[in-house]
């Protein structure tokens, strides 16, 4: 499964989660984007090829995840005539860094967000962006994420996104129907005051800028330009989406997973210590396995002052530039991110798939989550330049106490830190 800034999640939602990085896409909020082409390992240099069987490195959620891309992989192999040996990396970057370090890398594997920037650097990765066929296909936003220096890298192999989560029986218990869904922020604040009963707080999710940043991409924020060449974090729009976030957790509406005793809010939704929470759609699949008898239902996160926003979390599919068959691997990648493959992943172990062409199928197949994919276009993502994880995660140090804090000063600091990450 994806994604997910796994900082903050307790080991058994990083299983659900798998071992992914939830620092997100590299458009530092910004969801245009287009792929390129060119780069090291680029149309200039012929794909080497040999009779050797290629090693897939996955980082996987589970294993339903790992016995679906074995399946896969073999039925690659037996149609293709070469041979794909699947292996579940207990530390992903940890093993491919030593494959890399002993110059015998696996020939695909997959690759994280904020992992791209440094394994493009180095020289790791085969940029076979242009290589590929139906780059189109892929959602423009997730192209952006594996692209740097106008080069595509990678394939998305598939994404996850943030949506409200509701508890049905507190909804009806609270005297709220339909018509009472938020579509905004104040119909969120109202809502959540009202769900506020019974031993139970309205609303909840873990301070990380990995979901609060929901908050600041539907008030028109960043934390930085597209081009991630200049910080703006401290921005007028970025102060007014935790001001609001601050206003609910003051008034008592709101409280962060951690002031509720739990690691992250799908296990304090789960544990009906709050009514709703924002989450991505890994957190259907935890729902399923650990709170089977609570109702729920998911919709698109309310829309602020700019209007919709969430935020998207994505992996890809890397090919080492040292494989000595990168023909058979970029054939492989090919077969794994087509639509059928990517319909028969989404029913195995739940994630949504990164070609548009997919979209009408999964979403008749799973209605009930069709609020994820309905947000597709509104999907933004948080920087994947070089240094900039290490900015992340001492910002989500710092959100906890968020309640008492005055928002321009924290967002200052962290404005700081940013500009100097991307002067390098």
């Amino acid at each position: 499964m994806q994604r997910r800034t796994a900082r903050m999640l307790t080991a058994g939602a990083m299983a659900l989660t798998a071992a992914l990085t939830l620092s997100a896409c590299g458009s530092g909020f910004s969801s245009s984007g287009t792929s390129g082409s060119g780069g090291s390992g680029g149309s200039a240099a012929k794909l080497t090829s040999s009779d050797d069987p290629l090693t897939v490195l996955i980082g996987s959620s589970g294993d339903a995840e790992t016995a679906a891309v074995k399946s896969a992989a073999a039925a690659w192999s037996k149609s293709s005539g070469t041979g794909a040996t699947v292996q579940p990396a207990n530390n992903l970057d940890q093993q491919l860094a030593q494959g890399f370090a002993a110059g015998k890398p696996a020939d695909v594997f997959y690759v994280s967000t904020s992992s791209l920037a440094g394994y493009a650097a180095n020289g790791s990765l085969l940029a076979y962006g242009d290589r590929l066929q139906g780059t189109s296909d892929f959602y423009p936003t997730l192209t952006k994420s594996f692209t740097v220096d106008g080069t595509l890298y990678c394939a998305p192999k598939d994404f996850s996104t943030l949506a409200l989560f509701i508890n049905t029986k507190d909804w009806k218990a609270a005297g709220l129907t339909d018509s009472d869904v938020p579509t905004t922020w104040d119909q969120l604040k109202t809502v959540s005051e009202k769900l506020t009963r019974d031993g139970r707080v309205g609303l909840t999710t873990s301070p990380q800028v990995e979901r609060l940043g929901a908050f600041m991409a539907q008030a028109g924020g960043a934390l930085t330009n597209g081009a991630q060449t200049k910080a703006t974090v401290d921005s007028s729009a970025n102060v007014e989406a935790l001001d609001y976030v601050k206003g609910l957790l003051q008034d008592g509406s709101m409280q962060f997973s951690s002031d509720l005793g739990e690691s992250w809010g799908g296990d304090a939704f789960g544990k009906d210590k709050a009514a709703m929470t924002i989450e991505g759609n890994w957190l259907t699949g935890a729902m399923s396995s650990s709170y089977p008898s609570v109702d729920y239902r998911v919709v698109a996160l309310p829309k602020g002052p700019k209007g919709a926003g969430t935020l998207q979390f994505t992996n890809c599919w890397g090919i080492a530039k040292d494989s000595p068959n990168q023909k058979a691997a970029l054939s492989f990648v090919e077969e794994m991110t087509s639509t059928d493959q990517q319909l028969a992943f989404a029913k195995a172990f739940g994630v949504m798939p990164s070609v548009e062409s997919a979209a009408s199928t999964w979403k008749q197949e799973y209605p009930r989550d069709a609020a994820f994919l309905d947000q597709a276009d509104a999907a933004q993502g948080l920087p994947n330049a070089s240094g900039t994880a290490d900015v992340l995660a001492d910002f989500d140090s710092k959100l906890g106490s968020l309640r008492t804090t005055d928002t321009k000063t924290l967002l200052e600091g962290v404005q700081k830190n940013m500009a100097a990450a991307l002067k390098g």
